[in-house]
């Protein structure tokens, strides 16, 4: 009976609830779309009237809308000052007068598809281009005993790492411009290097230097890189005209003549690819365009050197490369300035030390690769321009963080076993080799689930031994099993890290003798018999790879393990490059006098 009683007043209730729905689905309600309410680049812009004019070159050529999309980007911004700056610079009266090309350029230049705070920054290119395509290159200034870092050496950074929704942003304060000279053009350009103009023309290279960039099948470019030598340098060395060089080096009659010593030095005066000073400082050797002629390149302190090298116990000084006017960026390459005379020499065989983690692909991951606390991650199937394998479609190539071994990372295999559920065969296209005969060793870090089996093949000839990824190195201060450096040797194995610590997996097994007939980059594959199961192998763990020349020591130098710091070692490295001589080691650390 109460319960009837009560029933109006719950009519009444549920008809007000009703109403109120209905007036609420009548009315626009504001629903929050994220959580996060950190602007966008695009949304930054438009909130802050001192980029407005760079705001302005975005929306003209539709990248606002592009910028206010999710993803990892940075972006150099000029300021508007800096904008009416590159206006009257161009003859132009508003943003308007420009050609769109034009404005799609420079908004492309100043774009990069990756995230990048000054803490990545190094003295020389970004690791990522932008989305021109052109890499700019970070540097340092001191105007009125203020630093600041610079771009492209005319821009400085007055605001940096403004952390956004989707990047990172650094404001400039002055408008970036792209390359559009060719190598030969920029060469032509400069007075300093007017004889280096003549001698280009006289062989035909200022023409192959003045060719616009091009992409082959596999999307690489034509880039080139040439090493200059100015007017002071030529006369210094005695050259003061193109008839002295005439004299001097042009055996024929015809300086065009790719075989006329004249042309070869010109030849060994450029470089294919794009290598700026951060490439020329941490690769050793260099192809030229000279037929079967490399240049050595050793980075010593601040100074990169070409050709210093040791020959039958002497030091030949090299030439080092003028780091301010250097770096150059052009439409199809860089230019670097040199600052000696140097040509073509005879080069005998002279050991490569290949750490496979370095790969322009692993690089590229700036917030891991080479970082103490980087983690591991991985590369898929095509990812690398210089490794291939056969095998699964999904599994990747990973980068491991391993401060055991020399610069302090791995390269993994996920799954080195036979069949479709694992990568069968790991093939790698090494550095540059000089011609002559080596010994190859693999270092790696020894695992229970390693290979045991483990065939390799140098450019297509299997090598004499098999490498078991499972076999561990030798502890010498164990008294009733430990071997010294030199029997170890002799039965194939060496301890490549120093110093040896107990517990220590990395070890290094000699696989074979090869004769390498011609300089130059080679392949180098890694091939496993293991099965299918799950309780087969599982991964191979290689560290580096070492050729060297069968007349040399085998043993030192040795390797500093972890990440470079550059500081010098108590235990040796004095030069910060990983290699500990025999004699650094002693000095650092007499105990080991019997290695």
């Amino acid at each position: 009976m109460k319960k009837l009683l009560r029933l109006p007043s719950l009519l009444k209730l549920a008809l007000v609830f009703l109403t109120a729905l209905v007036f609420q689905n009548c009315t626009q309600v504001e629903i929050k779309q994220t959580t996060d309410e950190t602007l966008n680049i695009t949304e930054y812009l438009r909130a802050n009237q001192d980029y407005s004019m760079f705001l302005e070159i975005l929306d003209i050529t539709n990248y606002a809308s592009f910028m206010n999309t999710y993803g990892t980007y940075t972006m150099f911004l000029p300021t508007n000052e800096a904008v009416k700056q590159y206006l009257k610079d161009v003859g132009a009266n508003s943003l308007k007068d420009v050609p769109l090309a034009d404005l799609q350029n420079i908004a492309k230049l100043h774009i990069l598809d990756a995230r990048i705070n000054t803490t990545l920054f190094t003295d020389g290119k970004i690791a990522t281009p932008t989305m021109y395509g052109q890499y700019l290159i970070t540097g340092a200034a001191n105007i009125n005993g203020v630093s600041s870092i610079t771009i492209n050496k005319t821009a400085n950074i007055v605001a940096s790492n403004l952390e956004l929704g989707n990047g990172v942003v650094h404001v400039i304060d002055k408008v970036l411009r792209v390359a559009d000279k060719t190598l030969a053009q920029t060469i032509e350009a400069d007075v300093n290097l007017s004889l280096f103009t003549e001698v280009l023309k006289a062989t035909g290279w200022y023409d192959k230097l003045n060719q616009p960039l091009t992409y082959d099948a596999s999307k690489i470019g034509s880039h080139l890189t040439v090493l200059a030598q100015t007017n002071d340098v030529f006369t210094k060395a005695g050259f003061n005209s193109l008839a002295d060089l005439k004299a001097r080096y042009s055996k024929s009659t015809d300086p065009m003549n790719p075989a006329d010593s004249l042309n070869l030095f010109v030849q060994y005066h450029v470089v294919p690819q794009l290598n700026y000073l951060a490439d020329l400082a941490t690769t050793p050797v260099f192809v030229t365009k000279a037929p079967l002629e490399v240049i050595s390149s050793k980075l010593i302190k601040d100074v990169i050197y070409l050709n210093r090298d040791v020959f039958n116990g002497i030091l030949e000084e090299g030439v080092p490369i003028l780091r301010a006017p250097s770096d150059v960026t052009t439409s199809n390459g860089v230019l670097h300035y040199v600052d000696g005379h140097f040509t073509i020499k005879k080069r005998l065989p002279s050991p490569v030390y290949f750490d496979v983690c370095d790969q322009p692909e692993f690089a590229a991951n700036v917030a891991n690769y080479r970082k103490s606390t980087g983690a591991s991650f991985g590369i898929p199937p095509g990812g690398f321009a210089d490794i291939t394998w056969t095998g699964s479609k999904t599994y990747t190539l990973d980068w491991n963080n391993y401060g055991g071994a020399v610069n302090g990372d791995l390269i993994r295999a996920t799954r080195f076993r036979t069949g479709s559920g694992g990568l069968n065969d790991i093939e790698y296209k090494t550095p540059v080799i000089i011609k002559g005969r080596y010994k190859i060793w693999v270092s790696y870090r020894a695992h229970a689930s390693g290979s045991s089996n483990t065939k390799v093949f140098f450019n297509g000839e299997q090598t004499s031994r098999i490498l078991n990824m499972k076999e561990f190195p030798n502890d010498p201060s164990v008294v009733a099993t430990g071997i010294v450096d030199r029997v170890y040797e002799s039965q194939g194995y060496k301890r490549h890290i120093f110093p040896f610590v107990k517990g220590d997996a990395m070890v290094s097994r000699l696989v074979g003798i090869v004769e390498v007939t011609t300089t130059g980059r080679h392949l180098i594959k890694f091939n496993t018999d293991a099965g299918t199961s799950s309780g087969s192998a599982d991964a191979d763990r290689i560290d580096l790879i070492e050729f060297r020349p069968v007349d040399i020591d085998q043993i030192w130098p040795k390797f500093k393990k972890g990440i470079k710091t550059g500081i010098k070692d108590p235990n040796g490295d004095a030069n910060g490059d990983g290699l500990i001589q025999r004699e650094e080691a002693t000095k650092g650390d007499n105990s080991n006098s019997g290695y």
